[in-house]
């Protein structure tokens, strides 16, 4: 499967992998990244990879099998990562490196169904053991919860809107396909321009399913403490919503636990973006561990409930 890191040149430049050094990749995928990371800490670095599908954790354990013992790879989420690397017997990460894009083994993939150009079941769970799924959400949940996602997690202006219609159709019968709701909501509001009008609902579905801000406010005080004084901390996100956090997060910790390395927000270059159009939506930022004394339990609770949607709870309610 073609696989090809986004923004690997930055992220090498600023977690500036060297031998004996220990890294996280909290979001390992297809294992691109962890690759350039091993590669460059040869022949005595370490890394830790997670990542919540097992699928792929296979894919990454294949093309990551060359480094030997140098790797460690463990399902779960990056929101775990103190846990898993207490497990581990790993202390002091010189890099972390977080890439909150979902895998590209999950767009190509049409039974996960995350994509709605691809008939496939209404799904989007990461961790398929989990109950909830898209098509859980869209049958089963009240209309002001539906309205309160693709508010919140899609930025869907109509979303009261299109929270009615779906609780309309699902009246007369189940929405269970990808395209089922994708025509659904098109067939509702109309197609205008480039962008598919069920483009923002999908967002919304993903976020919700996976609890993924809720995930990210969690972790970033806990990745914080991980790092050893001077480690670095790299994180790449792809829509606004994740961005937000990683910005206020950096700034609520400048000067006194996180030095800011790119005081503006990093982009693909042009070059990438055409090579690699999965790219063109990537934004990174940067922060550098000062020597402080930090225990990321203390502020994960204050965080989450600083930066997180008004009205959103950050552990999205489980409805059967």
């Amino acid at each position: 499967m073609t696989h090809v890191p986004v923004m690997l040149e930055e992220v090498l430049r600023f977690l500036e992998p060297k031998d004996r050094g220990l890294y996280l990749d909290g979001t390992v995928g297809l294992g691109g990244h962890a690759e350039a990371i091993l590669s460059a800490s040869r022949p005595q670095g370490r890394l830790l990879g997670i990542d919540r599908d097992p699928r792929n954790l296979e894919f990454a354990q294949a093309r990551l099998k060359p480094f030997g013992d140098m790797v460690m790879l463990a399902r779960g989420s990056y929101a775990q990562a103190r846990q898993l690397a207490e497990k581990n017997k790993l202390v002091g990460f010189n890099g972390i490196l977080l890439d909150l894009g979902f895998s590209s083994a999950h767009i190509s993939d049409a039974s996960r169904g995350f994509a709605f150009s691809q008939l496939g079941p209404l799904d989007m769970r990461y961790d398929q053991e989990q109950e909830l799924s898209a098509a859980v959400i869209i049958n089963g949940w009240p209309k002001d919860d539906l309205a309160e996602i693709f508010r919140q997690y899609g930025e869907e202006p109509r979303a009261a809107y299109l929270a009615d219609v779906i609780i309309e159709a699902r009246r007369k019968e189940r929405i269970l396909t990808t395209s089922a709701l994708a025509d659904l909501i098109a067939g509702a509001v109309g197609r205008r321009g480039p962008t598919h009008p069920a483009t923002k609902v999908f967002q919304a579905l993903r976020i919700a399913v996976n609890d993924e801000l809720g995930e990210l406010t969690r972790a970033l005080p806990e990745l914080v403490s991980l790092l050893a004084p001077g480690g670095t901390l790299a994180i790449i996100s792809f829509q606004s919503l994740e961005d937000r956090i990683v910005k206020q997060f950096f700034k609520q910790q400048e000067g006194q636990t996180l030095e800011i390395l790119t005081k503006k927000v990093m982009v693909p270059t042009d070059a990438e973006c055409e090579a690699n159009p999965r790219a063109r939506s990537a934004k990174l930022r940067v922060a550098r561990r000062l020597d402080s004394d930090y225990d990321g339990r203390r502020d994960e609770q204050l965080f989450t409930d600083q930066v997180l949607p008004r009205g959103v709870d950050p552990v999205t309610p489980r409805r059967v």
